[in-house]
């Protein structure tokens, strides 16, 4: 039987499928705005037999590029009376504080489709106002006149009390078959209106996308006799059923990078490299997150286009905790007023894509700066299926080196310096800006890009050991064929841990647990493989925001809630560098199911020869930067078997990627064929 996962990204559209012969891999453009169509084309390409396939795992950038976009849904907005502004009035923290033209980011709802419900509970979820039926009506009303295809519904303390919320979904669902209804409490039982009501206005807004993409695509693979479930990837690193992501579509909005980190973190633990620092660098962006003791951190802190002078727009929900910049092969490099050079974030996409394309692509970007440089063999560009165009990137890097001055191989070196350096930040602030030391950590790099940049991000924060996994272009694909059915619940509740009874704990966390399990059996999840797991999200009484620790499992008793307290005292001070007497706040308790959807072993791959030069391929000039332009050993991926190992400056490459191991660097296969460079060899 076989095992399929897909990943459709910002250039390409990834496909693995494990059977018992080892991984195979598909790749085909991704074609927006009908991502459906590069996905069914790298299906076809591979060659399946939909009949043979019991698992199939799917990644989307289908929610995140609506809403990038502004694709989605023509959406209202149903609030309690006198909060029909909230999504106007945002958050004072602005990043760009002293900006004097700043303007807050535009609400997907306008103010003539936001409507008020003649209603009211209040903060302890008591009902000081009832919903009445003129109500209801008066609301009917608004929503046939704004002639909407999705409301979002989100009333003042639902996160305690939803019962207003679920009669008005119900009576809208009634009235208006066709219409898409989201409710607040079924996607964000936290608090913080102007969040929740982000988040509920957001998932509205996709909703009719994500149902009309997923059923076309159920419906495609049953054409091509797939019968088994369409699983699909969500933001918290594990996966859903179709009915599971439908009733919470914002939750896919980081479906393909989540994967990628939940793949880095099992591949870690698998070869003894529980401490990791993760990095996708793919055509459009660069993503990473750390991942200690083989556990990927979750947040409910999450926002898309924030940058240093937009606060974007919150989406309260778990996500893995990443950071994410636009540099990718396809980020184009430019110049600003003031004569600097920049790169990213805007990308040439898979459309025209890089000058090397040759699809009418006139910016320079890394990928053509890569080729420049010697790092991209031409033979083996684009899987060796077409020759670079690099009289297109000439001229793309003519107009920068006329601007900067010098040659195109120093504008060049230019643009991949600038990259890094990018990277190396966003790397900084999933470690060192949380108190975590690099140099504890090894680097798995991965996507197509991976390879090529690792190194000389270790070695800039002095990271021991680069990891480039097998088939690392795919690899967030793979990630996919490694998670587990998952389900987040979470539910706002604010007191005094010290003070608060045990039992009150016990009865908040059973209660939520059973009705999760009832959730998820209902969704298609197989209760008898389900597993719970408790976290809490606490604080130091007096402070704004929360660090998420794990709750102990079994019995809650005394002893329970005072390991969850010591527990979150060290990782306060291991992300803030302090402690502090106060008392300790419950904020949110969050329960996570879980149900195995089978995993497969990684494969190992024979033993034969370890004399290196039977891989090898040739030489060639490429640029290492620092260590200048050198005659690289060029070796052929397919070719190089466990217990080989080169001495740089070298090119391990394939038709979809390439390792640089730079002089003096140490790398070797293991016996997964994960290639491991060796960054504390002579500097």
């Amino acid at each position: 039987m076989i095992r399929v996962a897909t990943d459709v990204g910002g250039t390409f559209t990834d496909l693995v499928h494990l059977d018992d012969r080892g991984l195979h891999v598909a790749k085909a453009h991704t074609t927006p705005p009908d991502f459906e169509r590069g996905l069914l084309a790298a299906i076809d390409g591979s060659g399946l037999d939909g009949k043979d396939v019991e698992f199939f795992a799917h990644g989307t950038t289908v929610v995140i590029n609506a809403l990038l976009s502004r694709r989605g849904a023509k959406t209202a907005l149903a609030t309690t009376a006198g909060f029909r502004d909230v999504l106007e009035i945002a958050r004072g923290n602005r990043p760009d504080l002293f900006n004097f033209a700043f303007a807050k980011p535009r609400p997907f709802v306008p103010r003539a489709r936001r409507f008020e419900v003649d209603e009211r509970i209040d903060y302890q979820g008591k009902v000081k106002r009832p919903l009445g039926d003129d109500a209801l009506e008066a609301l009917a009303e608004q929503v046939a006149r704004a002639n909407v295809e999705a409301v979002a519904i989100c009333f003042l303390h639902a996160y305690l009390n939803p019962a207003h919320e679920i009669r008005v979904e119900s009576f809208l669902r009634q009235r208006f078959p066709e219409l898409s209804v989201v409710s607040s409490h079924s996607v964000c039982r936290e608090w913080r209106e102007y969040e929740r009501t982000s988040t509920a206005v957001l998932s509205a807004y996709v909703h009719p996308l994500a149902t009309s993409y997923l059923g076309a695509l159920s419906t495609e693979l049953r054409v091509r006799d797939v019968e088994s479930e369409l699983l699909v990837m969500q933001s918290n690193g594990g996966v859903a059923t179709v009915r599971g992501a439908l009733n919470n579509p914002i939750s896919m909005v980081e479906s393909g990078p989540a994967s990628g980190m939940l793949g880095a973190a099992e591949l870690g633990r698998r070869i003894g490299e529980p401490n990791v620092l993760a990095l996708d660098i793919g055509g459009t962006t660069a993503k990473t997150t750390l991942i200690a003791d083989g556990k990927v951190r979750i947040s409910s802190d999450y926002r898309i286009e924030w940058d240093r002078t937009n606060p974007g727009y919150p989406i309260r929900i778990p996500v893995v905790d990443l950071v994410e910049i636009g540099n990718g092969g396809g980020s184009i490099a430019w110049i600003d007023e003031g004569g600097s050079l920049h790169v990213g974030p805007v990308s040439a996409g898979a459309e025209p894509g890089p000058a090397a394309y040759g699809q009418g692509g006139t910016e320079p970007t890394t990928t053509d700066a890569n080729l420049l440089l010697g790092r991209i063999n031409p033979d083996l560009f684009l899987g060796g299926e077409r020759r670079p165009d690099m009289e297109a990137v000439e001229r793309a890097f003519d107009g920068l080196g006329r601007r900067l001055g010098g040659s195109l191989k120093d504008v060049a070196r230019g643009v991949v310096r600038i990259a890094n350096a990018n990277m190396v930040n966003a790397l900084k602030l999933v470690s060192l800006n949380r108190g975590r030391d690099t140099r504890d950590f090894a680097l798995v790099a991965f996507g197509g890009g991976g390879g090529m940049h690792a190194a000389f991000l270790a070695r800039e924060l002095m990271i021991p050991k680069v990891i480039v996994p097998a088939q690392s272009s795919v690899f967030s694909a793979w990630g996919m064929l490694m998670s587990d059915l998952r389900r987040d619940f979470v539910r706002t509740r604010v007191e005094n841990l010290s003070r608060l009874p045990v039992r009150s704990v016990r009865k908040t966390f059973l209660t939520m647990e059973a009705e999760a399990l009832q959730q998820c059996q209902s969704e298609g999840m197989p209760l008898e493989d389900c597993s719970t797991a408790r976290f809490a999200d606490l604080r130091y009484r007096g402070q704004e925001h929360t660090v998420k620790v794990a709750f102990p499992s079994g019995k809650i008793d005394e002893g329970a809630v005072e390991e969850a307290m010591i527990r979150f005292h060290a990782a306060h001070e291991q992300e803030f560098t302090y402690r502090l007497p106060n008392p300790v706040e419950l904020v949110n308790f969050h329960v996570v199911v879980t149900a195995r959807a089978g995993r497969s072993e990684l494969a190992r791959l024979p033993a034969g020869e370890t004399d290196a030069a039977a891989a090898r391929t040739g030489s060639r000039l490429v640029d290492f930067d620092q260590d200048g332009e050198c005659m690289a050993d060029a070796y052929d991926c397919s070719r190089f078997r466990p217990g080989m190992r080169i001495e740089g400056p070298a090119v391990i490459e394939d038709g979809t990627a390439a390792v640089l191991a730079p002089p003096r660097k140490e790398a070797a296969m293991d016996d997964f064929g994960n290639i491991h460079i060796d960054m504390r060899a002579s500097p």
